[in-house]
């Protein structure tokens, strides 16, 4: 139990809890194998209120604070972080709109998204343009009163599946935002198979071939697209996503205490070795420290500090390298059996490798990070 939470948050964390345990992971394994989430566990997503966790009350989402989402990210990454990424790509949907949407574009869609009545998706990765968002090849043209779009996107989370699409693209050389839904003419699904981990998380690529979006589907300015939209809905992924790390890296701490517990080796039960124990102490240690950098972020977007975007990379940096530490540490404790389909650290080993490059890659946030700290030492305090 975390320290500094409210009684409310407490309750709402125990609820967390006892869904995961009941609802997700007793099918997790299934999803993975079969590569997909059904359904009736998005609509039980959606009863809960998940889906519209932090739209506000207003537009019929349940408006939770940042501490109590992150509560969430985690238990559901504890269950499945392929699940979790439905929360986080709709998420990033919703939060773009209520923040750089009209007041028309939130009255009809976000209650629609809070109640899962239509599910989003994010649509900023290309074949060619991945860590670099800002040279996306999607075009969008200028035509009467409408933009016509043209392009190709990647890796879009819960895409075989979603309604409706945010979509970045250039618009005269200016990055732009457009939602598109599913029903569009000329718009494409092609579902993305056999990938190594976030295998029931619905991948799939976009084909937008002259495409037709009403001016009224942009959101934001032109020009606003990368830098404004792109990048509000890119710090919620973030955060989401390093909370669900949290919750893996226990998934997995979790996994190796029961499995220790009960397996033998040499005469003695594997937790008395003191090499397992050296490995466990790690997963124990990283696992709170992640928690702590998370909370850290959360107290600040509960302020509205700036700051909350680069410690919510530093969450996401950290909290990602840390699960797939733990996963790995998780595989090697269960030797040949965490190899397996019969045990689930196979998939937290491949799911863990995943997070290190969705919603930024590793790489990307140490760059992100190193930048903010020569920025914070020559402009700085040390320069007063």
């Amino acid at each position: 139990m975390l320290t500094g939470m409210t009684a409310l948050q407490k309750e709402l964390q125990k609820e967390f809890e006892k869904f995961v345990d009941k609802e997700i992971i007793p099918y997790a394994d299934q999803f993975d194998e079969q590569g997909e989430i059904p359904r009736d566990m998005i609509g039980r997503f959606a009863q809960q209120g998940y889906l519209g966790a932090m739209i506000p009350e207003k537009y019929q989402g349940a408006g939770m604070d940042p501490v109590t989402f992150g509560l969430l990210c985690e238990e559901i990454g504890r269950g499945s972080i392929s699940l979790l990424s439905l929360l986080t790509v709709h998420g990033m949907v919703a939060q773009a709109i209520e923040k750089w949407g009209s007041e028309i574009q939130k009255q009809t869609w976000l209650p629609k998204l809070a109640k899962g009545e239509v599910i989003g998706a994010f649509g900023l990765s290309e074949p060619d343009v991945g860590s670099d968002p800002k040279s996306v090849e999607s075009i969008a043209t200028v035509e009467d009163v409408f933009f016509r779009l043209n392009g190709h996107k990647k890796w879009i989370s819960y895409g075989q599946m979603a309604d409706i699409f945010l979509i970045i693209a250039q618009c005269g050389a200016r990055p732009a935002a457009f939602l598109v839904t599913r029903d569009t003419p000329g718009f494409e699904v092609e579902p993305i198979q056999g990938m190594l981990g976030f295998r029931s998380a619905m991948l799939a690529q976009l084909h937008l071939t002259n495409c037709l979006i009403a001016q009224e589907n942009l959101i934001g300015k032109i020009g606003f697209g990368f830098t404004h939209v792109a990048g509000t809905a890119l710090d919620y992924g973030r955060y989401c996503i390093a909370w669900g790390c949290v919750g893996l890296g226990k998934a997995c701490l979790e996994a190796c205490l029961r499995y220790t517990g009960k397996r033998k080796q040499f005469g003695a039960l594997l937790r008395k070795h003191q090499l397992i124990q050296h490995m466990i102490a790690d997963m124990i240690t990283e696992v709170k420290a992640a928690r702590m950098l998370c909370l850290d972020a959360a107290y600040l977007k509960s302020a509205g500090d700036p700051e909350t975007i680069m410690e919510t990379s530093i969450a996401k940096y950290y909290a990602s390298t840390m699960a797939f530490r733990a996963a790995n540490h998780a595989v090697q404790i269960h030797g040949a059996n965490g190899c397996c389909h019969e045990y689930p650290v196979q998939r937290f080993f491949r799911d863990a490798k995943i997070t290190e490059i969705i919603e930024g890659s590793s790489q990307i946030q140490q760059i992100i990070i190193a930048r903010h700290g020569y920025q914070n030492y020559l402009f700085g305090e040390k320069n007063k």
